[in-house]
């Protein structure tokens, strides 16, 4: 079994043709396309295929062979027969179509660069590809999956059942997360997202996805009603240890997740971890339930709330544009003093205007001199003016609004079945009976006794370490004494 490397899983350095592209057009704002490179004009386009966006007009060629993460600027594309009669097949969204008016010989142009407007071209990951996909149900996003795999324990090698796959979200996340290589052939279990989708057209649309994007390897979607027809892969148990239930009543499903019947889709030798998706506290309270009949443990509920933090530059000054990022308020108290400095004057001026005495000392005053402080600092801001990335401190806040509630999230762990065999393998390591001076086999007399003797040996060695510290006292003050007595002896004679 070969399978061709994911540019999920194993990006390459740079772009190359009929690769997956996410291009970033501005803040939380990306497209997903496929890069093509045409043999003649397409669509209408002298350059080949070509990407239109607010920011310009970019040719797959230009966006060929470059680096991951590279800033592309627009092209001034030449339309060409795009006015002209198009062809009537109709083609994929994603597809550029050929143009019929175009001679097959017809080379692709060169394309000139445009005098603004640029676009990132950014490798493939899951929490790009939530932002850019096509919206088919509601969607899993980042912080909520990245909890998810979190709790569930996923791990490279983790073998994960998903139900609900619907806009493909969280199977992209939780193969990344599973993934420790292709499988070598059918009996090879690397880690595996078994994903199961009720909708017939969203299980064809997810499943061409999953093989355009090469991950047929590591995701294995299946049509079913899981409600009725449950998780078994090919009639063989999948063997998982995490649970992901995406569906309206996931309760409804959480009898075929048990070890009680003869086959389990669930490993027999772990702990299984399950979350379930439910954006009603109704459907929580139901999932509860059946989860604390079934033997569930550790059931509780989460609900993921996000606010993003803000990093930028404000500029804080009085003599500073009127800009994005500005505060047009005094930096310091020099500054204040300057400025105010500066108003007195203008009022001054403007008092000796009206009353029509003007003076020279109020003529040379009008040109405005500032203080020597004001200069320097009017000449940082000139000199930091070619640098604006570079201008003022870099400060931090929070989004004003909380984001919150996508869904309740509901996790359990389901622990494994204890056999005889573990029984016997408990009793061989811990002997259950045969334990020794523990109070269920002793009388309390006995007990009584065992505590007099631990006393008694615990006096004895407090007394052999005294005696000799009492004994070096003792003969301490015996010599303190016999020189004391000498010291006498002269002085009395």
């Amino acid at each position: 079994m070969v399978f061709e490397p994911s540019p999920f899983l194993q990006p390459g350095e740079r772009t190359k043709p009929g690769e997956l592209a996410i291009v970033s057009l501005a803040r939380d704002d990306f497209d997903a396309i496929r890069l093509e490179k045409s043999s003649g004009a397409v669509d209408g386009y002298a350059e080949g295929a070509t990407l239109n966006t607010r920011f310009g007009s970019f040719p797959h060629s230009t966006l060929l062979d470059i680096p991951w993460g590279s800033q592309v600027r627009a092209s001034a594309v030449d339309t060409g027969s795009r006015g002209r009669k198009r062809r009537l097949e109709t083609t994929d969204d994603d597809t550029p179509a050929v143009s019929q008016d175009e001679g097959s010989k017809a080379l692709v142009k060169k394309a000139t660069v445009a005098s603004s407007g640029f676009i990132y071209v950014l490798r493939p990951s899951p929490e790009l590809w939530t932002s850019s996909l096509p919206h088919r149900t509601q969607v899993v996003y980042t912080p909520d999956y990245s909890y998810i795999l979190q709790r569930i324990r996923a791990r490279p090698g983790t073998r994960i059942l998903e139900a609900g796959a619907g806009s493909g979200s969280f199977s992209h996340a939780s193969a990344r997360a599973v993934y420790n290589g292709y499988p070598t052939d059918e009996t090879d279990t690397k880690g595996k997202v078994f994903s199961f989708e009720f909708n017939e057209d969203r299980f064809h649309k997810m499943k061409e996805e999953i093989e355009s994007h090469a991950l047929t390897g590591i995701v294995q979607i299946q049509h079913r009603d899981v409600y009725r027809d449950g998780f078994m892969v090919d009639g063989k148990s999948p063997n998982a240890t995490a649970v992901f239930l995406d569906l309206p009543a996931p309760w409804k499903a959480l009898q075929h997740l048990s070890r009680r019947s003869g086959s389990s889709p669930l490993d027999p030798k772990q702990s299984v971890h399950i979350c379930t998706f439910s954006p009603c506290i109704e459907q929580v309270s139901r999932t509860v339930t059946e989860l604390r009949t079934l033997g569930w443990t550790d059931v509780d509920m989460v609900e993921i709330s996000q606010r993003r933090l803000n990093i930028l530059r404000e500029r804080v000054g009085v003599n500073l544009p009127n800009e994005r990022g500005v505060s047009q308020t005094p930096a310091d108290v020099l500054e204040a003093v300057t400025k105010l400095r500066k108003v007195n004057q203008q009022n001054k001026q403007f008092q000796q205007a009206q009353s029509g005495q003007q003076s020279k000392s109020a003529t040379a005053d009008s040109t405005g001199t500032d203080s020597p402080a004001a200069a320097s600092e009017a000449a940082a801001v000139d000199d930091d003016h070619d640098k604006p990335w570079m201008q003022g401190r870099l400060t931090h806040r929070s989004e004003p609004d909380l984001k919150t509630h996508t869904s309740y999230l509901v996790f359990a762990v389901l622990p494994p079945e204890w056999s005889e065999e573990d029984e016997a393998k408990a009793l061989a390591k811990w002997p259950c009976g045969e334990e020794s001076k523990i109070i269920g086999n002793l009388d309390k007399e006995s007990r009584k006794q065992e505590k007099r003797e631990l006393l008694a040996s615990r006096s004895k060695k407090r007394k052999a370490k005294g005696e000799p510290a009492r004994a070096q006292t003792k003969k301490q003050k015996a010599n303190d004494d016999t020189q004391a007595e000498s010291e006498d002896t002269p002085a009395a004679r």
